[in-house]
C-alpha cells in the first residue's frame, strides 16, 4: 500500500508511520507451498516467494530479495538447494518527500508504476526510467537501470543518495556515496549480492509537462541509423530506435530512429494523459508460432507502418517510455520454452562499424528477433558492475531454441573482442569465463562483496552460474 505522502511537506504520512510501528505485531510472513518461480523470460525452476510488508523481519534469514520478477534470466531466482526468496512488493511505502530538494525516500518494494501514479500528475518524474514500470525501487538499484536519456543523465544509481540495507552479519546499515561508499557502489548494479536493500533515497526531477515531444524517421540501413543516432544525441535528451535485424544487403539494420524531449506547457495538451488500456496475451503461444518467417513478417510490418519518412508531434509518455507495458503478459508470445534477451554494450573504441559487424554476425548465426533496440550510452557509471559504458547498447529478444547457448557464446566472444560487456539483468546463458573476460571490474566487486559478506550468504541462481557461488 502506497503511503499518501504530501506534495507540500517532507514529513512522513501518519498512516505510513502507524503501519510501520504496528508491523512487529502483524502475522508471520506469507508463505506458500514450493512451486515454480521464474524470470520474465519464462525459464522456470522450483521455488517460492515469501512476502511480508516488514522488510527488516522478512530479510533476517533470506539469501535473496526479489521485486516484480522482471529480470529476464535467473538473477532473481534462488540458488540451487534454496527454495525461498524474499518478495519485497508488500513493502511499498513512501517515507518522505521534500518538494524543495526533490529528495524522495521509500521502501524498496515500491514499484515505479505506483510511484508515478501518485507523483507524475503533480509534475514529478524519476530521473531515469527503464523500459517498464513493472519494477521496484530495489530492483532499479540492483540493476542500476538506464533509459533513453543515459547519454545525458547516466544510470539510476547516479541519482541515489542513500540506501538502507541489511548486510550479511544481520546488522542494518545506512550507506551513501560518502558513508560505506564501497558497499554503496558495489550495491548499485550489484544484482542484490551485497545485501538486502530495505529503503532507497533518490532525487526526483520536475518536468515542464507530462507529455513528450518526439521526432521519428525511417532510416534505410545501420550506417544511416548510427549517423542519425550520434547527431540526435548531441541535441536531444532522449534517443533510441528499433532495428530490423533480419534485413540484409543494402537494407541491413534498417529501422526507426526516435528522439524526444519533454513538451513545453505551450506545446502540451492541457489535460494529463489518460492511462492507456492494456490488453493481455490470454495464453502461451505454441512454439511453432515463432519462426524466422513470422519474425520477418513482423519486422517488415513494423518498418512499413511508419508511413512517412519523418514524423513529429506530441506523444503519450507511456507510448514513448514503456511501449511493451501496453500488452500484459507479452512474454507468453515466446511460447512454452520462453526467451532470453541478449543485451550488450559496445564501446566507442570499437569504431563506427561495431553495430554493423554485430548485426552481420547475428544474421550469420540466424538469431531471429522480434525486437532489436539500439540506444546511445554515455559515460560509465560508478557502480562496480553497472552495465553501460560510452558507446551503444544493443538489445534483442531471442526465443529459446536448442542452439541458444551456442548463439550466446558466439555473440559473447564477439563482444569480448570489441571490448564490450553484457547486462546481467537480462542474462541467462553467459558462461563464467566469458563474463570474467568482459568485466575488468569484477575483481574489485568481489573484494567488496567478500568484505561485507565473507561467507557469500547472499546468492542467486545467476551468481552460482557466473561467479561460482556455493549452492544449498
Amino acid at each position: 500500500m502506497l503511503g499518501s505522502a504530501s506534495m507540500d511537506t517532507p514529513s512522513v504520512p501518519p498512516k505510513a508511520l502507524a503501519k510501520r510501528e504496528s508491523a512487529i505485531a502483524e502475522p508471520a510472513p506469507d508463505r506458500t507451498d514450493v512451486g515454480e518461480i521464474g524470470g520474465w523470460g519464462r525459464v522456470m525452476q522450483p521455488g517460492r516467494e515469501v512476502r511480508d510488508e516488514n522488510l527488516e523481519r522478512l530479510t533476517r534469514d533470506a539469501v535473496l530479495c526479489r521485486g516484480l520478477g522482471r529480470s529476464y534470466g535467473d538473477s532473481s531466482l534462488p540458488p540451487p538447494g534454496v527454495s525461498d526468496v524474499a518478495g519485497t512488493t508488500l513493502a511499498d511505502r513512501v517515507l518522505s518527500f521534500d518538494p524543495q530538494t526533490l529528495s524522495l525516500r521509500a521502501e524498496a518494494g515500491l514499484s515505479l508504476r505506483e510511484l508515478l501514479r501518485v507523483f507524475f500528475p503533480r509534475g514529478y518524474f524519476v530521473p531515469v526510467t527503464p523500459g517498464t514500470t513493472f519494477v521496484t525501487l530495489g530492483g532499479m538499484v540492483a540493476s542500476d537501470v538506464h533509459g533513453k536519456n543515459h547519454h545525458c543523465a547516466g544510470t539510476f544509481g547516479e541519482h541515489v543518495t542513500a540506501l538502507k540495507m541489511r548486510v550479511a552479519d544481520g546488522s542494518i546499515v545506512e550507506c551513501t556515496p560518502e558513508v560505506h561508499s564501497d558497499l554503496f557502489w558495489a550495491t548499485v548494479g550489484g544484482m542484490g549480492l551485497t545485501g538486502h536493500i530495505l529503503e532507497v533515497e533518490f532525487t526526483m526531477v520536475k518536468v515542464p509537462s507530462p507529455w513528450i515531444y518526439m521526432e521519428s524517421e525511417r532510416v534505410p540501413n545501420i550506417d544511416a541509423y548510427m549517423t542519425g543516432l550520434a547527431q540526435a544525441a548531441e541535441q536531444w535528451p532522449m534517443t533510441m530506435g528499433w532495428i530490423d535485424c533480419l534485413s540484409s544487403g543494402d537494407n541491413l539494420g534498417r529501422g526507426i530512429l526516435m528522439r524526444g524531449r519533454w513538451a513545453t506547457p505551450q506545446e502540451a495538451p492541457e489535460s494529463f494523459p489518460e492511462p492507456k488500456k492494456r490488453p493481455g496475451v490470454p495464453f502461451v503461444f505454441p512454439q511453432f508460432a515463432l519462426n524466422p518467417l513470422s519474425v520477418k513478417l513482423f519486422n517488415e510490418a513494423f518498418y512499413r507502418k511508419h508511413l512517412r519518412k519523418q514524423a513529429s508531434g506530441i506523444t503519450h509518455p507511456e507510448a514513448f517510455f514503456w511501449p511493451l507495458d501496453a500488452i500484459l503478459d507479452w512474454n507468453r508470445i515466446y511460447g512454452p520454452k520462453g526467451f532470453t534477451q541478449y543485451q550488450c554494450v559496445l564501446p566507442k573504441s570499437a569504431g563506427p562499424q561495431a553495430a554493423r559487424r554485430f548485426l552481420e554476425l547475428l544474421s550469420t548465426l540466424g538469431g531471429a528477433s522480434f525486437l532489436c533496440v539500439i540506444k546511445d550510452c554515455g559515460a560509465e557509471g560508478r557502480g562496480l558492475l553497472s552495465f553501460p559504458m560510452d558507446g551503444i547498447s544493443i538489445a534483442l529478444d531471442i526465443p529459446v531454441r536448442d542452439d541458444t547457448q551456442q548463439l550466446v557464446d558466439k555473440l559473447n566472444e564477439h563482444v569480448i573482442d570489441d571490448g564490450g560487456r553484457i547486462y546481467l539483468t537480462k542474462d541467462n546463458y553467459t558462461r563464467p569465463e566469458h563474463f570474467a573476460a568482459m568485466e575488468p571490474r569484477l575483481e574489485a566487486f568481489m573484494e567488496v562483496r567478500k568484505r561485507w559478506d565473507p561467507k557469500l550468504r547472499f546468492r542467486s541462481a545467476q551468481s552460482v552460474r557466473i561467479f561460482g557461488d556455493p549452492v544449498g
